[in-house]
C-alpha cells in the first residue's frame, strides 16, 4: 500500500509541479502587451487549461489591493501546498494532519509576508522620494502613490485616530508598524509550525 501511495504522491506532485509552471508562464505572459492572437495557438492553448483555475479566485474581492489584484498568489499558494502534500506523501507514504496543517500555515504566511514586504518596499521607496524631493507627479511616483495612500491612511487611523499628524511622521510610524509586523508574525508562525509538525495524529 505504502508503495501505490509513494508512486501516486510522485504523479500527482508532477502534475501539480508542471501546472503551477503553465500558470507561471501565462502570468509572465501577461505583463506583456499585444493581442491575444499574438502568441499563436500555444497561448490558447495554455490560456484555457490556465485561465478557468485562475478566474475561480479573481471572484474573491478581498484579494483585490488597491489597484492590485493578488489573486495569482492565492492560486499558487494553494496550488503549492497541494504539490508539497503530494510529495510528502511520495517520501514518506503517508502524511499526517499535523504536517498538513504546518503547510497550510506556510503557504498562508508566504503570502501575507509577500504582501507586508511588497508594502513595505512601497512605504520605503515613498519616504525616499519624500526625503530627497524627487518630482512625485512624475508616473512611476503616481502609481507608488496610488498604491502607498490607502495603507498609510489606515495605517495613520489605526495609530493615531482623527489627530492630524505631519507626513513624514505618518510615513515613519507607518514603516516601523509595518516592519514589526514583519518580523514579528514571522517568529511567530514558525514556532507555531514547529508545534503543528510534531502533532502525531
Amino acid at each position: 500500500m505504502a508503495g501505490i501511495m509513494n508512486i501516486l504522491g510522485r504523479l500527482l506532485g508532477a502534475i501539480t509541479s508542471l501546472y503551477m509552471i503553465l500558470i507561471f508562464i501565462r502570468i509572465l505572459l501577461t505583463w506583456f502587451s499585444g493581442p491575444a492572437g499574438h502568441y499563436g495557438r500555444a497561448y490558447g492553448f495554455l490560456s484555457g487549461i490556465t485561465d478557468p483555475y485562475l478566474k475561480w479566485f479573481r471572484r474573491f474581492r478581498f484579494l483585490q489591493v488597491a489597484h492590485l489584484d493578488l489573486s495569482p498568489i492565492a492560486a499558487l499558494a494553494i496550488l503549492s501546498m497541494a504539490n508539497n502534500v503530494f510529495l510528502t506523501i511520495a517520501r514518506f507514504g503517508a502524511i499526517t494532519l499535523g504536517i498538513i496543517l504546518s503547510m497550510l500555515t506556510a503557504i498562508i504566511w508566504s503570502a501575507v509576508s509577500f504582501i507586508l514586504s511588497f508594502f513595505i518596499i512601497i512605504v520605503a521607496l515613498r519616504l525616499v522620494a519624500y526625503l530627497a524631493g524627487w518630482d512625485v507627479y512624475h508616473g512611476f511616483w503616481r502609481i507608488i502613490d496610488q498604491v502607498s495612500q490607502p495603507i498609510l491612511y489606515r495605517l495613520n487611523r489605526m495609530l493615531f485616530g482623527r489627530r492630524l499628524v505631519r507626513y513624514m511622521t505618518g510615513i515613519l510610524f507607518s514603516l516601523a508598524v509595518l516592519l514589526v509586523l514583519r518580523v514579528g508574525l514571522d517568529f511567530l508562525v514558525r514556532g507555531l509550525q514547529g508545534l503543528l509538525y510534531r502533532l502525531p495524529f
